[in-house]
């Protein structure tokens, strides 16, 4: 059902639920300062918040409260999967950022305080060859690397680490978005506040962009909005309801367990809900599997899951507890004896709230192959169609959740990104709304929101007229989007002829077709290269008819697209990981380019295990460019789906 909350934010464009405006003021002003002009203040330090000035001036009805002002060219609130890449996508491509986060974690559903594993258009590995490109591929990687022994706790400190890297970015924990102020149909400032600090931050900024989940700051601008689930007739959706009504999909709080060597009593609270068997009549227990509980564990969908959160808390608790002591003292689970709680979370995870809408509304057919007939795609999406009972664990006598596959991985388009969240029917919803497609539409929104304020366009105009440079700009950035492939005119290498001294069984020339993805069993689009014990490196050559000059080189790596890569508790989920350097990927390699002076070595590393890598140099002319392969992570041949070159 469509609520049109005050007037739609045409000229500011939330983007993503997000907008924007130009503002050339320094990154960080205190609230009786002059504005500087954006050359006159170096960026901020990306090794720790940003020092703020005492504001001059407080509410009337706060007097014990600081205001500090910030100027930006991009504000982010919200820090779940979807804020933090696009707070990163916008800082590495130019914009001084501001991520407001209301929760001392980054990482939102993702996070410690939640525990729920990514997943997105590979659908658990069953669309095999399908796992995201881009930022959260980086994230991914990164994790498995680190923390091997999957600790949610190093994920967050993960997450925490990249944003800390950015030199454009600041990072505001504890800080919760509560008042938009307007100027007209524009927004003019954004009102945050942090209550362990006693401050106030009023940030004005070129775009803004809402990873809330609740969409707050879409709420407080007036951006008109969705609840609940449509009628069959609106969009003629075969998935939707008959008539329309105010349901969603609930929230669910997840627990951990561990075995331990002696055994384990547990005596629940009184408050415990006590299960009856039909309460578990389509909500299996498997034995034995007891480390990961339950996604089923699901409330709220009946009810407004943001005014009565605490309630829902306490229910979930409730039924926490009550499943935990089914496991235990029940009888039927004898093998946990030696199991314990590790983890209960205190957070109900969300699927769904409000969702603001866009200048187009993605719906089942869009999903199902209308998104062909688009041209304004950013990346892709994959989940099934997966709606849950409203009352969730309540509705005993229903299955926890009912699910169609998608034919085909799709794209999810521009357009349904401004002035609003991600604009769809409640049915297309229940796809998009998982978080490793989040994550790229967050990706995908920073990067234009970057773009959009460097040359002061607003998101509508922005489609218009940049769709082409900003399609090129994710690609460049790894991201997939479906019949794009690189064309960028600045890539050297599209004008090279690539050789090497080995090439079984994909192609050298694989690596300048444009695409970066194989489906399994595929080399398409990837050149490979058995390496032979005492045999030498694999080398791949490009060749220029005449010197060009080089300044950077991008490579994309295999990581294993195939496999399912993801943090979950879930003992059988993590089965079908690899928690480490993944072995298609390239560990040991090295840039040559060759002079009129002779060979010079560009770049030599050691240990790599991301798949996007990017090579700064001095610059240098020459007719050949020569990429060495020493070693991988444990795969037998030399893998690379793409080679940039740059002046």
């Amino acid at each position: 059902m469509s609520m049109d909350r005050r007037k739609f934010l045409a000229t500011a464009g939330l983007f993503g639920s997000y907008g924007m405006a130009v503002d050339a003021r320094r990154f960080l002003t205190d609230a009786s300062a002059e504005p500087a002009t954006g050359g006159d203040v170096a960026p901020p330090r990306g090794n720790g918040p940003p020092a703020l000035a005492d504001g001059a001036l407080a509410p009337a009805d706060e007097p014990h409260m600081r205001i500090v002002d910030h100027a930006v060219d991009v504000l982010v609130a919200g820090g779940g999967m979807a804020g933090v890449c696009a707070a990163l996508a916008a800082a590495r491509n130019g914009a001084k950022v501001l991520l407001v986060q209301d929760r001392s974690r980054l990482g939102g559903n993702a996070s410690s305080e939640v525990r729920m594993h990514i997943v997105g258009a590979d659908s658990h590995g069953s669309r095999a060859g399908w796992r995201e490109g881009g930022l959260i591929e980086e994230i991914r990687l990164e994790d498995a690397v680190r923390n091997p022994h999957r600790a949610f706790e190093l994920f967050d400190l993960t997450l925490y680490d990249l944003c800390m890297r950015e030199a454009n970015l600041a990072l505001r924990l504890d800080t919760a978005l509560y008042r938009v102020e307007k100027d007209g149909d524009r927004i003019a400032r954004v009102w945050t506040r942090c209550d362990k600090t006693e401050t106030i931050h009023r940030v004005s900024a070129a775009i803004y962009c809402d990873c809330t989940g609740d969409a707050r700051l879409g709420l407080e601008a007036g951006a008109a909005f969705r609840l609940g689930r449509e009628a069959k007739a609106e969009f003629g959706e075969e998935l939707a309801q008959r008539t329309a009504d105010p349901m969603a999909q609930g929230a669910s709080i997840l627990f951990t367990a561990r075995r331990h060597e002696q055994a384990m009593p547990y005596v629940p609270p009184p408050w415990a809900r006590k299960l009856r068997e039909e309460d578990l009549l389509f909500r299996g227990i498997a034995e034995g599997q007891y480390e990961y509980g339950y996604w089923w564990i699901e409330l709220g969908g009946d009810r407004d899951v943001i005014t009565e959160n605490e309630e829902l808390r306490h229910e979930l608790l409730r039924i926490v507890l009550g499943v935990w002591d089914w496991i235990k003292n029940s009888g039927e689970h004898p093998g946990s004896a030696n199991w314990a709680l590790e983890t209960v979370g205190m957070i109900p995870g969300k699927r769904e709230s409000r969702r603001l809408e866009g200048d187009f509304i993605q719906t089942q057919q869009t999903l199902e192959g209308g998104w062909k007939q688009r041209v304004d795609g950013v990346s892709i999406g994959g989940w099934a169609f997966d709606d849950h009972p409203p009352r969730g664990f309540d509705d005993w006598d229903q299955p926890p959740f009912r699910s169609r596959p998608i034919a085909e991985v799709y794209n999810v388009g521009l357009e349904s990104l401004y002035s609003r969240n991600v604009s769809s029917s409640q049915v297309a919803f229940s796809s998009t709304r998982v978080m490793a497609t989040c994550a790229c539409l967050g990706q995908a929104i920073g990067t234009a929101a970057a773009l959009a304020a460097r040359e002061g366009l607003t998101p509508r105009a922005l489609r218009k007229t940049r769709m082409a440079t900003l399609q090129q700009a994710w690609l460049r950035d790894d991201q997939t989007i479906r019949g794009v492939k690189n064309a960028d005119p600045e890539d050297l290498a599209r004008r090279a002829v690539v050789t090497a001294n080995a090439g079984t069984p994909g192609r050298p020339e694989n690596v300048i077709d444009g695409e970066v993805r194989d489906l399994p069993g595929e080399w398409r689009h990837r050149w490979g290269a058995t390496l032979e014990a005492g045999a030498g490196p694999a080398i791949l050559i490009l060749q220029w008819d005449a010197p060009v000059q080089l300044s950077e080189v991008q490579i994309t790596f295999d990581s294993g697209f195939h496999r399912e890569l993801t943090l979950s508790a879930s003992n059988a989920v993590t089965a079908r990981t690899i928690r480490g350097p993944q072995p298609e990927t390239v560990r040991d390699y090295e840039l040559v380019a060759v002079t009129s002076a002779g060979e010079t070595v560009l770049a030599k590393v050691e240990g790599n295990y991301q798949r996007l890598r990017r090579h700064a140099f001095e610059p240098v002319r020459a007719k050949t460019l020569k990429r060495l392969v020493h070693a991988t992570n444990g795969a037998k041949e030399a893998r690379v789906f793409e080679l940039r070159a740059f002046a």
